[in-house]
């Protein structure tokens, strides 16, 4: 309570405190030093007259107002308030005018330090703003209830000054003494704790009256008695009655010669138990909010409280779960890098062995020829002749063993194996909160889940999970072998939606697998199987749980593969036109190229056409995985299975092994057809719509590419689309 009875210039207690027109208070004192001249009297604000702040007695009846109350204005803010910024602080914080230097004897103003609103003074001056005495007395009341300090009733020797006094109890109490004597909890909660000399002071009651019957809070008076006020106007009369017009009290003079003669004047006793009595109700809203506030506190101090224990909790947890992500990371690491010394040492062991066989062929082969040179330097004939076919024999044997391929390495030094972290890095990067199921919500989920639920539930809204989503088949398409589904949610829910969850089958009624987890309404899925059906559906889900399916709806891939050449894993020598479906190299060693589709099952057929081919090169056609070498001819490592022909003859190639030497080969004009069989798990070649060669390559699983390695001498153009030959071996 102290605050509002502190003067806001001077930050003291007030000393003879004066009403201004705005309600607000200050000493009688402190208005004289912040009076200042208005505009009118061509003195600017920061230069106003001199005048100390002159601190009046307590006791003294009158003010002191010296010639200052005796100037008047009569300038265009008669109306009573004016718009005079203030350009200091007082003590209190409140901004105010600084003391004036001099001061004109006309057009004098105050400003009210707190809501800044300028009043003109007239010929009365200070002496017409009423002096506030029961602010007066309050303030003695408390002066005196601070000189006689409340000492604690339960303490035995050298009692300290009390702290508080329950109103309930009656008992002043010290700061230990109440937390251990009268803590705020149970039932002694609904006590009502003050400061001790609050009720120090003797109180008597109001007294009873009509207005005043429903009254609930007891206002305590003075025991001294009281003096009259008396009017402003007629300082030789006291206040007798109320105008309820101007919201004043007056005098009998004013009521009957003055202006308040026709407004609505009433007892000046009815209205003042009126008041009290309106104010003491409003005192009881206003005092039942302050506990609210206070158990509002104690709520928030527990909450604080439950925040640093889940905050220390929920880092143990994740500190937990990173750890174990990172020994789960480690042990894989330690798989990894034992398959990859395997493959190591395997290449090194079929390099090795391979250096010992070439070693042994070479020192025979040298040793050969270098008896065979020795034999032709002899000079007879017929001793050459005897030995000579034998030789010949050995030495057309020797290089049947130098054929195309046994001068080159059995193995790449570029590893079989291969690893794609960018989903599992993706992954990690995207690791975040979300929200677990009910039963294993952590306390803190729980009680934010709660209060949300309760929230919904007094504004009429029960929480749920969402409905089963709609799919939009109007949006919903096939191409080749992608799907692209859309879909909505139909009705608006009290929880927003956080994401879906798409699934589909595997093409053959089997079971479902989610292809898709995110926030968005459409998503396309590649790499489906050619001519097969497949069975999708999405839900939806919230922070409560996950809703029901969507209606399923049926996917029909195409029969055939409709496809092009792939510019993004090509290799940077590979030419590529007419919309990617010719292409052509500008290197003269062999480049691949891949296909855009991908096929792990079903029947699939395409040709190419030669365009350009000059009888040298050769080209090589067929299937590759998406990883296989892109700086050499097909089929050179183990992830490519194709026929390399020429003008004359063919060879089918895999992992740089030779076999099935046809003859027969291509020129300008002629078309190279493909068929891929993964329901026999067959490869097969055509020339010219004929099938060249028995079955190339057999026993094909997993998932491939079409391919094409091809140099600067040759052209081709990829035809898709077409239907399975009939006149298979």
């Amino acid at each position: 309570m102290e605050e509002e009875l502190k003067c806001p210039v001077c930050g003291s207690l007030f000393t003879d405190p004066i009403i201004l027109p705005c309600s607000h208070n200050v000493c009688a004192g402190c208005a004289r030093s912040i009076a200042v001249q208005t505009p009118d009297g061509e003195t600017p604000p920061h230069a106003a007259a001199t005048h100390g702040r002159l601190a009046a007695s307590a006791g003294a009846p009158d003010y002191d107002y010296l010639d200052v109350d005796k100037m008047s204005t009569h300038s265009e803010t008669d109306s009573g308030y004016g718009s005079y910024t203030p350009c200091a602080k007082s003590p209190n914080g409140v901004r105010v005018f600084p003391p004036p230097v001099l001061l004109a004897a006309r057009h004098c103003s105050v400003t009210c330090p707190l809501c800044h609103r300028s009043v003109s003074l007239d010929e009365r001056g200070l002496r017409a703003f009423p002096r506030n005495r029961l602010l007066e007395a309050v303030v003695a009341r408390h002066r005196q209830g601070r000189a006689r300090a409340v000492k604690c009733q339960l303490c035995d020797r050298n009692p300290p000054d009390a702290t508080v006094t329950c109103e309930q109890c009656d008992v002043s109490y010290c700061n230990a003494c109440q937390q251990r004597c009268h803590p705020a909890r149970g039932p002694l909660a609904k006590h009502r704790l003050v400061p001790p000399a609050a009720l120090a002071q003797q109180q008597q009651p109001a007294a009873s009256s009509a207005g005043a019957a429903n009254c609930t809070v007891n206002v305590a008076v003075a025991t001294t008695a009281r003096v009259p006020s008396t009017c402003v106007e007629h300082e030789a009369e006291n206040y007798s009655a109320y105008c309820a017009s101007c919201r004043t009290p007056v005098c009998y003079v004013c009521v009957e010669d003055g202006k308040h003669g026709k407004h609505d004047v009433k007892p000046l006793a009815v209205m003042w138990k009126q008041h009290k009595c309106q104010l003491s109700q409003a005192l009881n809203g206003v005092s039942d909010k302050a506990k609210d506030a206070k158990e509002f506190l104690v709520q928030l101090k527990n909450l604080l409280q439950q925040i640093q224990e889940n905050g220390v909790e929920f880092e143990a947890c994740l500190v937990a779960q990173c750890d174990a992500l990172i020994e789960a990371l480690t042990r894989q690491k330690a798989k990894l890098l034992t398959k990859v010394t395997k493959e190591k040492e395997s290449k090194l062991k079929t390099v090795r062995d391979q250096i010992t066989h070439c070693t042994m062929k070479l020192r025979q082969t040298t040793g050969m020829m270098e008896y065979c040179l020795e034999v032709i330097k002899e000079n007879d004939p017929s001793g050459f002749l005897l030995i000579s076919d034998a030789l010949i024999k050995r030495v057309q044997a020797s290089q049947d063993q130098w054929v195309k391929g046994a001068l080159e390495p059995k193995v790449c030094p570029e590893f079989a194996l291969s690893i794609n972290t960018d989903p599992l890095m993706q992954s990690i990067l995207q690791l975040d909160f979300t929200q677990g199921k009910d039963g294993q919500k952590p306390a803190l989920m729980k009680q934010m889940h709660a209060g949300v639920q309760t929230e919904m539930e007094s504004t009429g809204d029960t929480p749920a999970v969402p409905p089963a989503p709609l799919l939009q088949l109007e949006k919903c398409c096939m191409r080749n072998n992608s799907a692209t589904l859309a879909w909505r949610i139909t009705a608006v829910q009290a929880l927003p939606v956080e994401g879906y969850i798409l699934e589909l089958d595997d093409g053959n009624g089997g079971q479902y697998r989610e292809v898709y987890v995110g926030k968005e309404t459409v998503c396309t899925v590649d790499g489906l199987h050619f001519n097969s059906s497949y069975n999708a559906r999405v839900k939806a889900y919230n922070s409560i749980g996950v809703g029901a399916y969507s209606k399923t709806v049926v996917l029909k891939t195409s029969d055939v593969a409709w496809f092009t050449f792939d510019p993004t894993s090509a290799h940077r020598d590979i030419v590529l036109s007419n919309e990617n479906q010719t292409v052509s190299c500008n290197s003269y060693d062999d480049r691949v190229v891949l296909g855009t589709a991908a096929f792990s099952k079903g029947v699939h057929y395409w040709e190419l056409s030669v365009d350009r081919y000059d009888n040298h090169p050769d080209p090589a056609f067929g299937v590759a995985r998406i990883n296989t070498m892109k700086d050499m001819m097909l089929g050179k490592d183990d992830k490519a299975w194709a026929m390399y022909v020429d003008n004359n003859r063919s060879w089918f190639m895999h992992n740089n092994s030779h076999t099935n030497r046809a003859e027969g080969g291509i020129t300008k004009g002629s078309t190279v057809g493909v068929l891929l069989d993964l329901t026999k798990h067959t490869l097969t070649f055509f020339i010219n719509k004929e099938q060249h060669g028995p079955v190339a390559f057999e026993n094909l699983e997993g998932v491939f590419m079409p391919a094409v390695s091809l140099n600067r001498n040759v052209q081709v153009t990829l035809i898709t689309g077409l239907e399975v030959p009939k006149n298979i071996k």
